[in-house]
């Protein structure tokens, strides 16, 4: 009876963590980049003034910083590598829907090249695009701005791929 009801947590665990929404978010602005894995975990990318970048991970109740860009310490003793056999590569019908299964939330593009005649070029375009996807706009004021943010679940991933 115990086992029964172990054995049935864990399935029903497994199957909640293949409905948790994963959440990529990127915004230039205010400078905030993480990926979030709702209730679970987030990675969170910080600008530090020792280093260029800091990583902070929070998972559960443990929360952990590094710096991803220092070098570790080399070994000094040589590694003999084996021969390894080819890695399966995922094709490129595979990948396009893999990328499907993103959805886009929010996308927002505020751009300026510092260059008036360039900024009038793109204008239409920009204009184009803010009418069928997302948010686009150019301006004259040298402000520059990039804001994503894409969801998605772990069975949409595995199902696109298998």
């Amino acid at each position: 009876m115990i086992l029964t009801a172990v054995i049935l947590f864990v399935v029903l665990l497994i199957l909640g963590l293949l409905f948790v929404p994963i959440q990529i978010y990127i915004d230039t602005d205010t400078s905030r980049y993480f990926v979030r894995v709702k209730g679970l975990a987030k990675v969170d990318l910080e600008p530090d003034e020792k280093e260029i970048v800091r990583v902070r991970m929070r998972i559960l109740f443990f929360e952990r910083s590094f710096y991803p860009i220092t070098k570790p310490p080399k070994p000094k003793e040589k590694v003999v590598r084996q021969k390894t056999k080819p890695k399966k590569r995922l094709k490129f019908r595979k990948i396009a829907r893999l990328i499907k299964t993103f959805e886009i939330r929010r996308f927002v593009v505020e751009m300026d090249t510092g260059d008036y005649v360039a900024n009038a070029k793109m204008y239409p375009l920009f204009v184009l695009l803010d009418q069928f996807m997302g948010s686009f706009h150019i301006n004259f004021q040298d402000r520059n701005r990039l804001l994503m943010d894409v969801r998605n679940r772990p069975i949409r991933m595995i199902r696109s791929i298998v």
